[in-house]
């Protein structure tokens, strides 16, 4: 009977871990969140819409602090909430290289948000290769930690907006160089994020 109740505690975790999935800290928000030219956040707000970005050590889900944003979202104004590489603020880079990933084996971006249940839409941007902007949108659904899990076949091209310099081919270009948060219009309150991931494919 041991020996049975052996083999299957054995089959049992050797069939989670064969199963489990791979993950890849991209981001993680420790040390010091700042804005402007030499910031590690690069962050903004414009047509009346404004945000305050900053970490925070009483509300985080791993580490010393997740980074907190408190937003007033209008009609018709914008705002982000950026990290990575080619951006305005020259220390935003993410705990690993763009050059560094094997990005045909990534599935998705994850990503921890601690929210109010306020029902606000946040919209997450990548910057591929060519410059171009992709968005997913989850929503603030929960009151507390929720894994936002955002499979990259679900991203789709702005129509809203691209910079200059997007190619706009409509093809997503590896690697990606960058994401971002946004609260959308109309909304007002407070989310912190945490522990920015890749989730790769199962073998």
């Amino acid at each position: 009977m041991k020996r049975f109740v052996l083999i299957a505690v054995f089959l049992f975790f050797g069939l989670s871990c064969g199963w489990a999935e791979s993950k890849v800290l991209l981001d993680d928000f420790e040390g010091l969140i700042s804005g402007g030219p030499q910031g590690t956040v690069d962050f903004g707000s414009g047509n009346g819409s404004s945000l305050e970005v900053t970490g925070d050590t009483s509300i985080k889900h791993s580490g010393q602090q997740s980074i907190k944003v408190n937003f007033d979202a209008v009609s018709g104004g914008y705002m982000y909430i950026a990290r990575g590489f080619g951006l305005d603020a020259e220390n935003t880079a993410w705990l690993v290289k763009p050059e560094d990933i094997n990005w045909a084996k990534v599935a998705a971006i994850s990503f921890w948000m601690y929210g109010s249940n306020s029902q606000t839409n946040i919209a997450i941007d990548i910057k591929d290769n060519g410059n171009e902007m992709w968005r997913f949108i989850t929503i603030d659904d929960k009151t507390g930690w929720k894994e936002v899990v955002c499979p990259l076949v679900e991203f789709f091209p702005r129509g809203d907006w691209q910079p200059d310099s997007a190619d706009r081919n409509g093809e997503l270009d590896f690697p990606i160089r960058s994401y971002q948060f946004e609260p959308l219009p109309v909304a007002k309150g407070t989310l912190y994020f945490d522990q920015v991931m890749l989730v790769m494919k199962k073998e």
